[in-house]
């Protein structure tokens, strides 16, 4: 089984609605994020593939944590993902790889999602709603 590393944010509108990205040539929707450079830090990964993807500067709010997941996009291949609860500093819009860009609400059910976004970020922001 091949790994896979990166890092992945989870971004919240006011309206509790979670920013989700489809890269070009895929179908599944997932974190803004990508996979880690050699000796760079998650940290580092998440703000670098934020601004390449959607333009933004942001703050790391919270590490939510370590996970493992099948990959959306590469079949035989595990995902291991550093988590990151994420605040942009300004409106996101679309660059580099990304095809295509929504806000989606919680309770989702028309949007084809990543294994990550479906079985980790969803249910944590599910029990993490803020009131």
């Amino acid at each position: 089984m091949k790994i896979i590393t990166v890092a992945a944010a989870v971004i919240l509108n006011e309206q509790n609605q979670l920013l989700l990205v489809r890269k070009q040539n895929t179908h599944a929707f997932m974190q803004v994020g990508g996979k880690l450079e050699t000796d760079e830090a998650p940290e580092i990964t998440m703000q670098r593939e934020i601004l390449e993807e959607i333009g933004c500067e942001c703050e790391l709010k919270q590490f939510i944590g370590r996970f493992e997941t099948a990959a959306a996009n590469e079949p035989d291949h595990v995902l291991v993902s550093y988590v990151y609860a994420v605040e942009l500093k300004q409106p996101p819009q679309i660059a580099a790889e990304i095809a295509e860009m929504k806000w989606i609400d919680l309770d989702d059910q028309s949007t084809l999602l990543a294994p990550l976004t479906k079985e980790i970020v969803i249910p944590w922001c599910q029990q993490n709603q803020v009131s």
